[in-house]
């Protein structure tokens, strides 16, 4: 081995190590920040909350692709480190961002603490305090399990909202610990990250520190939650079983219980909510909210952003679903067109209301778009493909490139992401936060048309959409820093 070579070796391995120590010196600090004071740090849209140091690492390498200056580990940490001494009050700090403006913009004139002090004084001299609330989740499925893996990894003094009990059926012997068993391992979204005791005598599971009271109800009305300490909750429909006004009130009328949100897209009046977009129109006198569908959110604020700059004349969505528990295994009766047939070995062509849905969040694309959809042989992971006709012209390269500045430092930011890898599938996106994924290498833009691809963890994306709605609904409200538009 040449001189040369054992050189680059060691100037390889030793600019590891030093993003080693540096990420591990940031976990602690990221951790206090969080739990102690509710302050949330992100790196270009992504939290650093709960992070290994390899996922800090990682999430510094990825953003210098999207970065117009790439920022870089040893950039970020001093400035972590300094907020750490600050009094902050709860917020969302986006530290890519931040640091991106200290080091383009510094003359060495201003030191970090003068400038943390400048961009973050809004924060610094709030004496904002948020109430704990209660929280019950009215079934246990695929969501439900994903909402309490979410609000238990959120959990502690600076988190208001507390996940106080789940309502489900059964009860039957062996119940609370098949319950327990689904909730600690998952076959797409792998183990649960902690502890998880079955307390059988109080019918209780203690997660990770969290008490969440097990009840057993056929119904709504079977249920007092004052009975169990809990008053004025948000109850979290997970069933849809109940999706107008009337079905879901039965929740509002229940003891202890003071305002439902259905995760499904409601009928009649209900407000269709995807946040983001629409989630200002949630009034403090608001008792019955929907979360709108996992499509709906997926795409709805990439068709926002694409709208408001260029303008929609009309377009068909076309969505590539994965089947859900909706489908049969095998070949079986089943009330909807070709939906009895076999999930796991066909392709399914059937309908989907999402493309006209998008008009109750987004009024002005109303009778616009059409929409079908697929359902095919995966688990999890779907994709929306948006064709859409313009009012202006555009190409490939300019609408990517005001994607990819939406996904970075928008108010959309945590609804858009971005991506140009030309290897990347589905698999990979499992667990993804963003309720929708622009495939940048997929783009096709000529004159005015272009063709999006979206991609969307329709399970794991869409909870973390439901739990902002959540947040929104319960007067749980961030500011983030910088201050985005």
């Amino acid at each position: 081995m040449s001189n040369s070579n054992i050189s680059q070796t060691e100037i390889h391995q030793n600019q590891w190590q030093l993003n080693q120590t540096l990420a591990e010196s940031m976990l602690p600090i990221l951790g206090r920040l969080y739990r102690e004071k509710g302050v949330e740090i992100l790196l270009f849209g992504k939290t650093l909350v709960n992070a290994t140091t390899i996922d800090i690492i990682k999430t510094h390498r990825v953003s210098r692709h999207y970065s117009p200056q790439a920022i870089n580990i040893v950039q970020t940490a001093p400035l972590i480190e300094k907020l750490s001494q600050l009094n902050l009050s709860p917020c969302c700090i986006d530290i890519g961002q931040l640091a991106q403006q200290y080091w383009a913009n510094n003359d060495n004139e201003q030191n970090i603490d003068d400038f943390l002090m400048t961009a973050l004084v809004e924060s610094i001299e709030s004496n904002a305090a948020l109430e704990s609330r209660d929280v019950v989740l009215y079934g246990f499925g695929r969501i439900g399990r994903l909402l309490t893996r979410i609000l238990v990894e959120k959990s502690g003094p600076g988190y208001p909202l507390t996940l106080r009990a789940i309502v489900v059926r059964g009860g039957r012997d062996g119940d609370l610990q098949k319950r327990a068993s689904l909730l600690r391992r998952d076959s797409v979204h792998g183990q649960f990250n902690g502890s998880i005791v079955v307390d059988e005598e109080n019918k209780a599971l203690i997660v990770n520190g969290n008490y969440i009271q097990i009840i057993y109800a056929n119904s709504p009305a079977d249920v007092d939650y004052t009975e169990y300490g809990i008053n004025n909750a948000l109850v979290v429909d997970n069933t849809g079983v109940w999706r107008d006004a009337e079905g879901l009130g039965q929740h509002v009328a229940c003891n202890g219980a003071n305002k439902v949100l259905l995760t499904a897209p409601g009928k009649g009046d209900i407000k269709n909510i995807v946040f983001g977009v629409n989630h200002e129109s949630i009034l403090e006198g608001d008792t019955i909210v929907s979360a709108a569908s996992c499509t709906t959110n997926a795409i709805t604020p990439t068709l926002k952003a694409v709208n408001d700059k260029y303008g929609i004349i009309s377009g068909h969505i076309e969505t590539v679903h994965s089947y859900t528990n909706d489908q049969n295994l095998i070949d079986n009766y089943h009330k909807g067109d070709r939906r009895g047939r076999s999930a796991s070995l066909n392709m399914v062509l059937t309908s989907t209301g999402a493309a006209k849905a998008v008009a109750k969040a987004l009024p002005e694309l109303a009778g616009k778009l059409s929409g079908n959809a697929i359902r095919v042989p995966t688990p999890n992971v779907s994709m929306a493909v948006a064709n859409l006709n313009l009012e202006k012209e555009t190409s490939k390269d300019e609408l990517n490139a005001y994607l990819r500045e939406i996904s970075l430092t928008s108010s959309l930011s945590a609804q858009i992401d971005y991506t140009d890898s030309t290897e990347i599938v589905s698999t990979d996106l499992v667990g993804a936060r963003h309720p929708g994924i622009v495939d940048g290498q997929a783009t096709i833009a000529q004159d005015n048309r272009c063709v999006l691809y979206i991609w969307y963890d329709n399970e794991f994306g869409y909870s973390c959409q439901v739990v902002h709605c959540m947040e929104q609904m319960m007067g749980v409200k961030y500011k983030t820093y910088p201050a985005v538009v």
